[in-house]
Formats: structure tokens, sequence, C-alpha cells
């Protein structure tokens, strides 16, 4: 009868600490549909901020310059709604003017479709843009939540209604025929999102994931039709900074030929560039570009533009007839167009390709193979030789006392081809990342360093099992014990080591799934070493009931192990096969990046 009680006092419990936090950071997707801060307190009726547009009227794909201001105010919440039905979810999305006081956050199904505030500084105006869809209603209406104080804020503060004009074929928006930071050649609009209906047919494709739809808002999409004399480019992808796609004569960056789409205010500037080495691209003075067209919208960038196969009076542009790899980047721009380093590793080619030559569909990685082998090897090392050799070291000396191979006990035999089977690969795969990175990489974290020390205890490991005593002598409990703290800290390094190398840019394996998949692995190798520690107590505990005279409970040991036998192999099978689904996902993991 006191369990309703209690239920009321823990959702009033919960109710009140939510109230109590709030959101100092912006992220306030909870109160997307309501736009009610949970401050624990009712909003204020005469508002003190207002709305203002750069324009009343809209086609799908403008850029709407949206203005907060009023006095000083900690948080602000801002979406654009359909004016006829307010309570309907948000519509379009937002690109911000400063990353520094502002965020964008994604309500229901539209990614970056509300705004919201970074932290609690005050502020006194706020500047967005938002891009309307394709499929925008008629009417559309700006409403914004702003927080003065905690127990002070305003709700759904109404701003204007934008329409779209009553017209059969929209032109383009006047800032679209602009033209680019570098670009000598008219700039058009793109009226829709690219198609992949040519591709491996008229068109050369590249896109990731592998047969994603350019329309889609998680496809990178980049396109070479050749036209006569010149080759018609077309690439999109999930930015609001920057595209960048580079031909290549090796696998490394430095000496490539780059061309770029920048937003910058919320123009794609197009430019070609000159990649030396890993540092900033230098862009051209010249542009050798023609056909220039971009887009923006729904957190899309896309571009499109045509050059000439050769161009020999353009220093820097390689012929287009001729087999390259092919490196495709995305990364963030500052409001004056200066492009900052990509956040993750730009995907490339896995071979030399002609994009005029025979048409091709074709994927890419964004990891590279030594860094994939790298990953797998470890994966396969520490995920499954390791955990089941020390499981057979620890649990299966009785059961396996009595069977020998090759002149020796069967546990050990096993629990020895095990572990020296860990060293060899992690061997191995220690040393594929600085084959490829041909020395120290300082942008790892301290991965490297955890992987310096695993190798270590891997290698001394083996080296300490050489001297070890015998069965009876003095020293063998010392042994035992360095023998186990040893193998123990490597396992606990080498799991921590693989929780940060999976989001490492070089490997980036898809998250959150990735740290879920290994806190489980470690959850089922604590939970079948805890089962069968268990299962060793109950028959120690059932064979101390029985008898008392220390001899005889050794024997009665001995049987109550033996009749435990079939039971840890039962255990044994159920956890190597859950071993090899844990690998399994990693390495498909590993190949999909």
């Amino acid at each position: 009868m006191e369990l309703p009680g209690f239920a009321v006092a823990l959702w009033m419990f919960v109710c009140l600490c939510a109230s109590v936090v709030g959101y100092p950071n912006g992220r306030v997707r909870e109160a997307c549909t309501s736009m009610v801060p949970c401050h624990g307190s009712s909003p204020q009726l005469s508002p003190e901020h207002a709305i203002t547009v750069n324009g009343t009227e809209f086609k799908p794909g403008d850029n709407i310059e949206v203005h907060l201001s009023g006095p000083d105010f900690e948080g602000f919440f801002i979406q654009a709604r359909d004016a006829e039905h307010l309570d309907s979810p948000a519509v379009g999305s937002f690109v911000l003017a400063d990353r520094r006081c502002s965020q964008l956050l994604t309500c229901g199904r539209t990614k970056n479709s509300a705004v919201s505030h970074t932290s609690k500084a005050k502020k006194k105006d706020i500047k967005v843009y938002w891009v309307a869809p394709e499929d925008a209603p008629r009417h559309v209406q700006f409403l914004a939540t702003v927080v003065k104080k905690y127990r002070i804020f305003w709700v759904k503060i109404p701003g204007p209604v934008v329409s779209q004009p009553d017209v059969l074929s929209p032109t383009p928006p006047l800032h679209a025929t602009s033209e680019a930071m570098s670009t000598s050649h008219p700039v058009s609009y793109i009226s829709k999102p690219f198609s992949a209906s040519g591709c491996g047919i008229m068109k050369f494709c590249i896109r990731n994931p592998t047969n994603c739809d350019p329309g889609s808002a998680s496809c990178f999409f980049l396109s070479f039709q050749q036209e006569e004399s010149s080759v018609f480019i077309e690439m999109s992808g999930p930015s609001e900074g920057y595209l960048a796609f580079a031909f290549s004569h090796d696998q490394w960056m430095g000496g490539d030929d780059a061309y770029l789409c920048v937003n910058v205010d919320h123009r794609v500037h197009v430019t070609t560039a000159h990649l030396k080495e890993r540092s900033h691209p230098l862009l051209d003075s010249e542009n050798a570009l023609e056909d220039v067209s971009w887009r923006l919208a729904d957190g899309v960038l896309q571009c499109s533009f045509r050059r000439r196969i050769r161009l020999p009076a353009y220093k820097g542009r390689f012929n287009l007839d001729i087999s390259y790899y092919i490196f495709l980047a995305d990364g963030e721009a500052s409001e004056g167009g200066l492009v900052y380093k990509h956040r993750r590793q730009p995907l490339v080619t896995d071979g030399l390709y002609n994009v005029t030559g025979l048409p091709q569909d074709i994927g890419g990685s964004r990891a590279p193979r030594l860094i994939k082998a790298h990953g797998a090897l470890m994966f396969v090392a520490w995920i499954t030789t390791v955990s089941i050799g020390v499981i057979v070291a620890r649990f299966f000396k009785p059961v396996w006392s009595h069977s020998f191979l090759l002149g020796k006990e069967l546990w050990f035999q096993v629990h020895r081809m095990l572990m020296l089977t860990t060293v060899m690969l992690t061997s191995i795969s220690f040393v594929l990342p600085f084959v490829y990175r041909g020395g120290w990489s300082q942008q790892a974290g301290f991965h490297p360093y955890l992987g310096c020390a695993v190798m270590a205890l891997t290698i001394f490991q083996p080296l300490m099992a050489g001297f070890r005593p015998s069965r009876h002598a003095p020293r063998r409990q010392l042994f035992n014990w360095f023998h186990w703290s040893t193998g123990t800290t490597a396992r606990i390094l080498a799991v921590v080591t693989m929780f940060l190398g999976m989001d490492l840019p070089a490997l980036d394996l898809p998250d959150p799934w990735d740290t879920y998949a290994m806190i489980g692995f470690v959850a089922w190798h604590v939970g079948t070493d805890v089962l069968l520690e268990i299962h060793s107590y109950c028959l120690v505990r059932k064979v101390e009931v029985i008898e008392d005279d220390r001899v005889q409970i050794l024997q009665s040991l001995t049987s109550a192990e033996a009749e435990g036998r079939l039971f840890k192999q039962i255990v044994l099978t159920i956890y190597v096969c859950g071993n090899i689904v844990f690998l399994v996902a990693f390495l498909v993991a590993v190949n999909q990046v």
C-alpha cells in the first residue's frame, strides 16, 4: 500500500531536480515542443524582447536574417513554425552567425531546426539565419523563448510572419547571383538535391556511405561527368562550414589539386586551392571554374561547377585524364571564410581512378588500411585470445588437469598458445601506426602512450613466465602474484586504450555504438568471471558441509570439480561464442569506416 506514495514522492523529486538544474548550456531539446523552460515558475506576460527579420517573403532555399534583441538576457530558444499551425513541429533549418553565443539543435526529425544559447553569459542581441526548406508552408512565423533570469522568462514571443509569393516558378534569390570570393564567373542557384541516377553509367561517382542517396542529410556525394573537353562536377554533404575534394598522386596530403566550397556568411564560395603538406590550403588568386552553382538547405551544402580537362595556363591544376587518389573532406569555417582542419579523417579512395575514364560508382574509406589492420588485430588479441586464455587458466586447471597435449597439461598448453598469439598480434599491430605515420603521432592524445605501456607489459609477461619457479618452490607464490597483477594491468590498460582509440579521427568507429559495444564486452567478461567464481565457491562450500577431515575435503573437492566439469565447459562454450559475436561486430564496423 505504500508503493504508490513512494512512486509519487520519487516523481516529485525528479521534477524538482529537473526544475533546479535547468539548461545553462542551452541544450534544451526537451523543450522543443512546448518551448517552456523547466524553471519551476510561470512565464511573464509582457515581453521586453523583439524578433526582427530582413524580409517578408521567401522561396525554398532562401536565407532569412533573424534578429532577437532587447535588454540583457541569459538564455534563448528560437524556432520557425507554420504560422497557421503554431503547435506543429519546427520547419526549416538555421545557420549560425556567431558560434560563441549560439548553437544549433535538432527538434523532431529536422536537423538544425532550432537555436539556443551556449552559456549563461549576458547578451543583448542574437543574429541567426533561417534557411527555407523545399516543403515549407506558405506562411512561417518565428517564435522565441527568452530567459532574463532563472525565474523571469517569456515563452513563445511572437515574431514576424514571412510568406511565399504567389508565383508558379520561383526565381533564384538575389544573394545567390553574387560573385564568389575568387570566382570570376556568374554564380547561380541549385534548386534541388543532386541525383545519383547516372552514377556508373554516365558519370563517375563517389558516395559515402556506399550507395547513399544524395538527397539524404547524411550522404557525402561527389560526381564527375565528362562533357567534350570539360568535366561537370557536383559535390554535396552535411556541412555548415565547407566541403572539399582533392586529386592526389598518393594517399597523403601534400602537393594536391584541391577544390573547396565554403559557407561564408550563408553564401557558398567555390574556389580552387593547392595543398602543401598538412597546412591550410593555399587559395588561388585566379579561378579556372565555370558555371558555378550552390545551395544551402536543411544542413546540406551543395555546389557544382565545370572545369576543363586540361588547364596548362593555371599552375597547380592537374589534368583530369590521368588517374589519381581522390580525397573528400568536410569541416568548419570561420565567418571570414577561413577553413579549419577537418574534424575527422577525410574519405580517400582505395585506389587510383581516372574520372574521365569508364564511369564508376564507388565508395571510399575514412580509415587507412594500416589503421584498420591495427584496430582489427588489437580487437582479435584483447577481445578473444587474452580473455579466453585468462578464463582457461583461472578455472580449468582442475577440469583439464588429467588431459595432456604434447607432454604438458591441456589447460597450460591452451593458455600458453592463446597468450603467445596475443603477443604476436599485439606486436604486429603496435608497429602499423608508426609505419603509417612515419613516426610518433602528436594528435592522438593518451592513446599512443597507453599503447606503449600495454606493449611493454605484453612483452614482459612471457619473459617473466620463462623464469617461472617450480610448482612447490618457495618463490612460486610471489611469481603467481606478479604474473596475475601484470596480466590484469595489461588487460585493463588495453581496454582503456581501445576505448580511446575507437574515437580517434583515423578510425572513428560509429558513436555511440562503439562505446556501448565495448561496455557490453567488459560486462560480458566480468559477468562470466563472476559466474565461474560463484560456481567454484559453491563447490567448495558443498565439500566443507559434507566432510570435516582435511584429506577427505580434498578428495571430495576433486569429485566436486569433476561434477562441475560439464557446467564449466558449457559456460566456456557460450563465452567463446559471445566473444566471437563481439569480435565480428567490431571487425564489421572497422571495415565500414
